[in-house]
């Protein structure tokens, strides 16, 4: 009998693996919705469903191995991280997804909430004020009108599989809908910088990387009070306020 294994659990949503099997409870049933639809449309490999009884998804295990972790060593070839970047761009590349996007990810309202977990970050002592300046700082780059794309929304290292040189499948589409694509391409390179020129060769044209270091500064600052708060280390070696540190 396959042990069940708890890969990720907080107040919003928890999943769950049985051997093969990934099952997914989400307290927002727009979430499940949202993935399952993302998936159906996105032009890369995804996880199969094999059931849904709201408010749980279950999914197969896609094949393959992840490049990685925030936080830990990277793993694969510069051509696995090449190949994560041409399948990043088939997807930015694809018709717009009938899918809400993030509001609270559109220029006016990022800097509103910049401002204000800033001020919380410093008045509790939780980090530096000069990291945090220099950080907001270099977070304005991000804060430019962008043209929206097929985007993932919440595409972690650990959210890639590879097998070899190949993309075998993407994982957690809760977020997908139309984005900024460069926040994707942040979002997967955060904390393995020194693989951004493979996934900017795989990727194409139409990167700027002063904005991509930009979102860095955004999600880690907008990150690590709700890591702590959470049980999660944003302390960690490698992980967000080491790359608020290397901002510095």
């Amino acid at each position: 009998m396959d042990e069940v294994e708890v890969v990720v659990a907080h107040s919003e949503r928890a999943t769950l693996r049985v051997g093969d099997v990934f099952v997914k409870v989400d307290s927002d049933q727009a979430r499940i919705d949202a993935e399952v639809e993302a998936m159906s449309l996105a032009p890369v490999p995804t996880p199969e469903v094999l059931w849904r009884e709201p408010p749980a998804l279950a999914l197969a295990a896609v094949p393959g191995t992840t490049l990685g972790r925030l936080g830990g060593p990277s793993t694969g070839s510069p051509e696995a991280w090449a190949a994560a970047g041409a399948a990043i761009r088939r997807l930015h590349d694809a018709p717009l997804p009938p899918l809400p996007g993030r509001p609270d990810r559109r220029p006016e309202a990022l800097a509103a909430a910049l401002d204000d977990e800033c001020e919380a970050l410093v008045v509790n002592g939780v980090l530096p004020a000069d990291l945090v300046t220099r950080n907001r700082r270099v977070a304005d780059a991000a804060l430019r009108p962008w043209t929206p794309a097929f985007t993932h929304g919440d595409l972690q290292i650990a959210h890639v599989f590879v097998d070899g040189d190949e993309v075998t499948g993407i994982i957690d589409w809760s977020e997908a809908g139309p984005g900024d694509p460069l926040y994707d391409l942040a979002t997967f390179t955060l904390g393995h910088e020194e693989h951004l020129a493979d996934v900017v060769s795989g990727y194409g044209t139409g990167i700027d990387l002063d904005v991509i270091r930009a979102w860095w500064s955004v999600r880690s600052l907008l990150a690590v009070r709700w890591l702590v708060e959470h049980g999660f280390d944003a302390f960690a070696p490698g992980c967000e306020v080491d790359v608020l540190r290397s901002r510095m």
